[in-house]
């Protein structure tokens, strides 16, 4: 048995602890906040900001992990480096996690140093820095903090009326103290998609799950399905991408490469999560022969996967909370309607058990699959109707 300190403890934490759990392995999930959905399912709890590197440290010490999982952005990683020197598995390596954690490392690595495809961009510090980036990129472009996630201080922006207005919003939305924005040009791209990724230890090959197609508003997913049809040719060139990314950074464990595909057919990379990927949730609909929180738990523990199969096609839509819901009220202020969506035939719901919601917050998923030829617009439509009837709202409505 291992001990494995999970270092953010969400909806894609949870999901990973019951695979840990199924395995017998002992967690202890961490999060600024009590009672978040993975501490529901771990062995132990420990709630600490872990942009405080004395507290992470304190903790490490606490509990001697054998294994240090991260799940978000808002860690001092520069310590994770510590904890590997000392034979302590980072997951999926300390040099991973503290390039993906920052959109300026990441990005350049791709860019600069392996020569990848990558939408134009700049860096800014200042409001000066990020009006002369603008004008040398053109509108419209995207507006992101270098370190943020869900979407968190993301924009387009159209002109230059809304350039303030942006950059204010890009720094608010920044997490930990990085305070920088990147912009970019905007990609006129025909889809987006995810490439799950699996590297593995023991000289394993790496390994790709079928590519989910996605959208996301605001930089926050919304809605993926699997299988994304793509020609061999362009999945060959994202498969290349992925791997490259992924060997350069090192270390096992799953990884969401997320891609653009433009109209000419052309793929981009645009980021990559050192961990899985919100939008790999919609493997929890047995889409493969192993969810995506499956395989990340065997790449971390070493153990063989025999292949990963398209075993159903599938869709997955978010379910956002209509209203604000103060902590510890959810369960009374949040109605959800199981009844009706359930009667539907290939239907799955979680319900992530978040203790308090905001409006537009994601409080659970709906997926829905069938065979692996169904139509997967009809599968999409369900997915996202039913993920309405579980709230009585619209799953799209405007933050």
């Amino acid at each position: 048995m291992k001990k494995i300190l999970l270092l953010g403890s969400g909806e894609l934490g949870k999901e990973f602890v019951i695979a840990a759990k199924r395995a017998g392995q002992y967690v202890i999930a961490c999060d600024r906040y009590d009672d978040a959905p993975a501490m529901q399912v771990a062995d132990e709890r420990e709630v600490f900001s872990m942009l405080d590197g004395d507290a992470l440290e304190a903790v490490v010490r606490k509990h001697q992990p054998d294994i240090i999982v991260p799940e978000i952005e808002a860690i001092r990683t520069e310590r994770l480096f510590k904890f590997e020197e000392e034979g302590i598995q980072v997951v999926p390596s300390a040099r991973a996690v503290n390039y993906t954690m920052n959109r300026r490392a990441i990005r350049d690595l791709a860019s600069k140093e392996l020569g990848l495809r990558t939408a134009k961009y700049f860096y800014a510090k200042t409001f000066d820095e990020f009006k002369k980036a603008a004008d040398e990129i053109g509108f419209p472009c995207v507006v992101k903090p270098l370190m943020s996630s869900s979407g968190h201080g993301q924009s387009y922006v159209h002109n230059d009326d809304e350039l303030e207005q942006a950059f204010r919003e890009a720094m608010e939305g920044s997490r930990g103290d990085v305070k920088e924005v990147i912009i970019e040009e905007f990609i006129d791209f025909d889809s987006e998609f995810t490439l799950l990724t699996v590297t593995q230890q023991n000289g394993w090959p790496t390994l790709f799950c079928p590519p989910i197609g996605h959208v996301q508003k605001g930089g926050d997913y919304r809605e993926s399905w699997q299988p994304y049809k793509i020609s061999d040719e362009a999945l060959k060139q994202a498969e290349y991408m992925a791997e490259q990314v992924t060997k350069s950074l090192t270390g096992a464990g799953i990884w969401g490469v997320e891609f653009f595909l433009t109209k000419q057919g052309e793929v981009i990379f645009s980021e990559l999560s050192p961990r899985p990927h919100d939008t790999g949730m919609v493997t929890l609909g047995h889409t493969t022969n192993l969810s995506e929180f499956e395989l990340h738990f065997r790449a971390v523990m070493g153990l063989p996967i025999a292949d990963i199969r398209l075993e159903h096609a599938g869709a997955s839509a978010v379910i956002l909370s209509p209203k604000e819901a103060p902590f510890g009220t959810v369960s009374q202020n949040l109605q959800y309607n199981f009844l009706d969506a359930l009667k539907e035939p290939c239907t799955r719901i979680r319900i992530f058990g978040k203790p308090e919601a905001y409006f537009g917050r994601r409080m659970g998923v709906t997926l829905c699959y069938g065979d692996v030829n169904d139509d997967i617009t009809v599968l999409r439509d369900k997915a996202k109707r039913l993920a309405a009837t579980v709230l009585g709202t619209d799953p799209y409505m405007n933050k």
